[in-house]
């Protein structure tokens, strides 16, 4: 019977082999789980960008074993804050007191940590090129039907991303992803000379963050306000140059570093609150369940989050049903603050009107390191449980 005893029904499906679906798998199967993942695209890892793993999502890879290989391929971050286009400092981050604090911050290539889990999984449970096309509960369990055949479990996790198949299948009154109202463009380069100091840099309606990397390389990112779908008749670096090509060093050197042919653009979407992240035999994970905006840089750190705790529930509870509805009420509680969080934080980075801009700034110039620090604790402070 589907949700029976997780005893009898060892197997399950991972459906996406993003940061989610790949750490769920690996927690699963060291915990002696039969798990396969169905992946619609033919090779996992996608290039052009990085990301910023926190001490929540590397406690989360700790877990799993993979902390020391990322922490191999990373670069912790050495100098950060906000600063405005002339490169005025309007704060700066403590990063002495943090790492004291919380623990480790580090910038990693896309591509690198995908390296790591992919080790870490092995080549036999990872499927490509298989498009899930159902997802039927049974009596038995839970039958997959995708492009390359059908899979059968006792368990689906849906981690296919903030446009999930399975969240379709199963939540179909869930509401559409809504788009945050601005754009980012995203690109890793080999800058002319060294870069040590990253950050972001905020103005009117727009902002420049900057990432620099273990290799040499950097990840920047740029965000502007613009309405859904719009185009950059002139090209999108084009647009770029036009919008921050004046701002302060190194930004103008990045972007003339940048290959067109390498630059990625996406709105910014996130997913409107979900009542539940579980249904039956079936659980949402990362940006299926609870996509955010990146304004706090943790979306691959929660979806980590969500890999560790299902898996941990799994072996603490004696049926899938109850791990699931203990994951569903721990994951919301953590998940949802996080969420609204960083859209008002987008919103005030965000800003364009002039003197709620210059308000702003001020703000951030006189506000004190200290409790800006601690304020981090609802976001930093997390460990994951043991099964």
């Amino acid at each position: 019977m589907a949700g029976g005893p997780i005893g009898q029904q060892r197997r399950a499906v991972v459906v996406g082999a993003g940061i989610a679906g790949l750490t769920a798998a690996i927690a699963l199967q060291q915990r002696g789980w039969q798990v396969e993942v169905l992946e619609r695209a033919t090779e996992v890892g996608p290039a052009g960008s990085g990301l910023s793993l926190w001490p929540n999502g590397l406690r989360g890879l700790d877990a799993i074993g993979a902390g020391a290989g990322v922490r191999e391929q990373a670069l912790s971050a050495t100098e950060a804050g906000m600063r405005d286009p002339s490169g005025r400092w309007l704060a700066r981050t403590d990063i002495a007191g943090f790492r004291e604090r919380y623990g480790d911050l580090v910038l990693i290539h896309r591509t690198g940590l995908f390296e790591v889990l992919r080790r870490a999984l092995g080549d036999g449970p990872l499927t490509l090129g298989a498009a899930v096309h159902s997802v039927v509960v049974t009596e038995g369990g839970v039958r997959v039907e995708h492009s390359l055949g059908t899979s059968t479990a006792g368990l689906v996790l849906g981690a296919d991303g903030i446009n999930s198949t399975v969240r379709a299948l199963h939540w179909p009154d869930a509401p559409p992803p809504a788009y945050a109202g601005y754009t980012a463009w995203r690109a890793i380069v080999t800058p002319r000379g060294p870069v040590t100091s990253g950050g972001e840099t905020i103005g009117r309606g727009e902002r420049f963050g900057i990432a620099p990397l273990r290799d040499g390389r950097v990840y920047f990112y740029g965000a502007a306000d613009q309405p859904a779908g719009a185009s950059s008749p002139d090209g999108e670096l084009a647009e770029l140059r036009r919008r921050f090509g004046t701002w302060h060093d190194p930004i103008p050197g990045l972007l003339a570093a940048t290959d067109p042919a390498t630059l990625l653009r996406h709105d910014i979407y996130e997913l409107p609150r979900l009542r539940s992240y579980t249904r039956g035999p079936i659980a949402l994970l990362g940006d299926a369940a609870h996509a955010m905006t990146p304004n706090l840089g943790q979306g691959a750190n929660l979806a980590i989050e969500d890999a560790v705790t299902a898996a941990a529930l799994l072996d603490r509870h004696s049926d899938i049903a109850t791990a699931l509805t203990a994951y569903d009420r721990l994951r919301r509680a953590r998940v949802e603050p996080l969420q609204r969080l960083s859209r008002r934080t987008g919103i005030a980075l965000q800003l364009s009107w002039a003197p709620a801009v210059l308000l702003r700034d001020a703000f951030m110039r006189i506000a004190p390191v200290g409790p800006a620090l601690r304020g981090l604790a609802p976001v930093l402070n997390w460990d994951p449980p043991t099964g």
